[in-house]
């Protein structure tokens, strides 16, 4: 796999335009305006399968926004992987905030600017052009199916159905991922645990109507003030979460585990100076990397209510709203957390409102085993590329579909990332280093060969 490099370097421009052509589709799954450029997304993903070399490619209906299944057969004796990745991206809003216009990806500072340009189009397409240059050097020796998906960002509702119709379908022995991210540049690492999620919006009632501040203030119950009231409650001082047996099950680390993971390489001015905060902060007693890989978190992902134009409105709110999510660890269920905090945060409230809590979405944990063959496979790719072997790190994101895959299809998955906690995913201002996305396809090619051999 010598001319790997040769065959990114002649074909880097195409591969860029043909990226360029899928984020130019906002395939915003979250948005019902967006549901034809879900399509869309799918069948250009369909597209490009076919040109890079799959047997077969079809957008498949869910109940939700399709997917798209495409497979290659090289040798029924062969080991077959299952490639994931999803179409679908994140809002923009604010979109004031961005640089650029988010679906018209440009390059500037060695990086892509644009929404999708990490998560997870150009982590997804990597694996695209991996696969087609194998296909055209004739090296691929595993049979290859590709799964994507078009509501990974809306909590992939849809595709556990998917996948418990369609087993014989998507059968394989290791599903590749690419959806993640490395410690650094020079410090390659592979993802080898995920957190779950519980996701709820709460809606709070008081007064029928909106009412005169002074008139009404001090008298009836702001339902504004009392959201934050109960919010504030639910984390103690400690960074605890005090939501009644919400840590019964959580999976303790080993003190020995923890020493190695806090080896990884972290510089905490750069980390600050990064996101721009002068201190951190979370559950005592744990640091930064425990923090957001192997402890739980609650946080406010949104909050609105009363008036918030422009100038001053005197007015007391009729109702006030939040969407909240908690990422849990191994051994947490999120259908338990999700009623636990659901019995929990009505029973906080006053009389003075009404409280309605949804359960949006929610999965589970995830752990992959380090030392089975299609890690030590991927570990040996990194270390080809890269000449360092990666560092195995637990991920504070979540992607709930890898537990559900464990579970449906009986199948671990491997966690290839490439990207950077800079990438700025979920947020305005996108980017995607040029290095990243040509490294990622120059690696991917080797686990691949590892993991046949």
């Amino acid at each position: 796999m010598q001319n790997i490099k040769q065959y990114i370097e002649e074909n880097k421009e195409r591969f860029l335009e043909e990226l360029f052509e899928l984020i130019r589709i906002p395939s915003i799954s979250s948005e019902s305006a967006h549901r034809e450029d879900m399509r869309r997304a799918s069948e250009k993903w369909k597209e490009l399968l076919l040109k890079a070399g799959v047997d077969k490619a079809e957008v498949m209906e869910t109940k939700g926004h399709p997917v798209v299944f495409a497979e290659k057969r090289v040798d029924e004796n062969a080991p077959t992987v299952l490639v994931y990745g999803h179409t679908d991206v994140m809002p923009v809003d604010p979109l004031e905030l961005w640089n650029t216009d988010p679906f018209e990806p440009v390059i500037e500072d060695g990086k892509i600017w644009a929404r999708g340009a990490d998560d997870d189009k150009g982590q997804a397409f990597m694996h695209l052009k991996a696969f087609e240059y194998l296909v055209n050097t004739n090296q691929l020796r595993c049979n290859v199916k590709f799964l994507i998906e078009g509501e990974e960002e809306i909590g992939s509702a849809h595709l556990p159905e998917f996948c418990e119709n369609h087993k014989d379908l998507l059968k394989g022995d290791v599903i590749l991922v690419s959806d993640t991210t490395m410690l650094q540049p020079d410090v390659p690492s592979i993802t080898t645990g995920l957190r779950g999620l519980a996701y709820w919006q709460v809606d709070i009632t008081g007064p029928n109507r909106d009412l005169h501040s002074g008139m009404f203030g001090g008298a009836v119950a702001n339902p504004i003030n009392v959201l934050s009231k109960m919010i504030g409650s639910l984390i103690d001082d400690k960074g605890h979460i005090t939501i009644p047996g919400f840590y019964d099950d959580v999976l303790e680390v080993s003190d020995e585990e923890r020493e190695l993971m806090n080896r990884a390489p972290f510089d905490e001015a750069a980390y600050k100076k990064a996101i721009g905060v002068e201190a951190l902060q979370g559950e005592e007693g744990y640091s930064t990397h425990e923090r957001t890989g192997i402890r739980p978190s609650f946080d406010v992902c949104g909050i609105w209510g009363g008036y918030t134009g422009e100038g001053a409105k005197t007015v007391l709110p009729s109702t006030a709203h939040a969407k909240l999510s908690a990422r849990l660890v191994p051994n947490q269920d999120h259908k338990k957390i999700a009623e636990q905090f659901k019995e929990y945060f009505k029973g906080i409230a006053p009389d003075s409102v009404k409280v309605e809590v949804s359960v949006l979405h929610g999965g589970q944990a995830y752990v992959c085993p380090i030392d089975m063959p299609a890690y030590r496979a991927a570990e040996k790719a990194y270390l080809q590329t890269y000449g360092k072997r990666p560092v195995p790190v637990r991920s504070g994101g979540s992607i709930p579909i890898i537990s559900a895959f464990e579970q449906i299809l009986g199948m671990k998955s491997v966690l290839m990332g490439f990207g950077l906690s800079s990438d700025a995913i979920h947020s305005p201002n996108e980017n995607y280093p040029l290095e990243q996305f040509f490294k990622g396809i120059e690696t991917i090619p080797y686990f691949y060969k590892y993991f046949s051999e």
